[in-house]
């Protein structure tokens, strides 16, 4: 009986950690409805349907938000289950306010290729690739990107990298791929995360060949200075805990901001003052990308 009780919750655990390994990198799939969102179109602004590669060559799909007039470029990094659709707010209010606007889909997501979602992992290559894709359209471009939840985590280690990067917003960024899967776990069962975060570590290194404890956003953040960081959380924030904002504003150095927004869930700060939080990210980036304009 005992060994049998002790198989049945060692099977428990293994299949949790499946579970967890597969909200983590769930498999590829896509619809009709990935190509059936908004575009710039219905908000009046012009665009272009944009492709690149990524480094291990998969087709990635954006829009090119133009304004010749400048070299300034922000770059939107969306989040884990997101898609480029979502950052049209944000996207096309930096576009009024004189920037050129890339977004963009990661692999796996909306009109990019099929891909299983990793967290952080290849996405940061995604990113670094987009980089390359705005220098090449556009030579001296000073770029600017602001990312949502994973994305922030993907521009924070994505920037950490890439000196071509002038200016970072991360909204809702988690400090390590770890601690958000432990505070998601601690969320639904009444356990210790530590040992399914482990395992389910583990299943996603066999299955996908990358470790999600291996994304360390609070690592890499002291790296970006001289470069200014605006770190932006919600302090309602059920998903990744504020918490995770405060770690992450005391190991970058300055120039750094944080704003904590009373009232906000998870990347809900837009959403609670869609004014005050859009000028904010302009003014952000007015101080920091104008002044090195070509």
């Amino acid at each position: 009986m005992a060994l049998t009780g002790a198989i049945g919750v060692l099977g428990g655990i293994t299949g949790t950690a499946y579970y967890v390994s597969l909200r983590v990198s769930p498999p590829p799939r896509r619809t009709y409805l990935d190509s059936y969102t908004f575009t710039p179109w219905e908000l009046g602004v012009p665009f272009e349907t944009v492709e690149f590669r990524s480094s291990d060559g998969l087709r990635l799909v954006g829009w090119w938000l133009p304004r010749p007039e400048t070299n300034a470029v922000i770059v939107g990094s969306h989040g884990h289950a997101g898609s480029k659709d979502e950052l049209l707010g944000i996207g096309s209010y930096c576009w009024r306010a004189g920037y050129n606007v890339l977004l963009f889909d990661y692999r796996g997501r909306g009109e990019s290729d099929p891909w299983p979602q990793t967290l952080v992992s290849r996405e940061v290559d995604d990113l670094l690739a987009a980089l390359e894709f705005v220098r090449q359209r556009m030579s001296a471009a000073a770029i600017g990107v602001v990312g949502y939840s994973m994305g922030a985590a993907v521009g924070i280690l994505a920037t950490a990298r890439d000196q071509s990067v002038r200016a970072l917003v991360a909204d809702s960024s988690f400090t390590a791929g770890d601690d958000v899967v432990a505070h998601s776990i601690t969320q639904v069962l009444r356990i210790p995360p530590k040992p399914l975060v482990r395992l389910a570590d583990a299943i996603v290194a066999r299955r996908h060949g990358y470790r999600f404890s291996q994304a360390r956003p609070i690592d890499a953040i002291g790296q970006i200075a001289p470069r200014p960081v605006f770190i932006i959380h919600g302090i309602d924030d059920s998903l990744i805990p504020v918490s995770h904002a405060r770690q992450l504003y005391d190991a970058a150095r300055e120039p750094r901001i944080l704003w904590e927004v009373p009232g906000a869930e998870h990347c809900g700060g837009y959403f609670v003052d869609r004014v005050t939080y859009c000028r904010r990210v302009v003014e952000f980036f007015d101080q920091y990308l104008r002044s090195v304009e070509a």
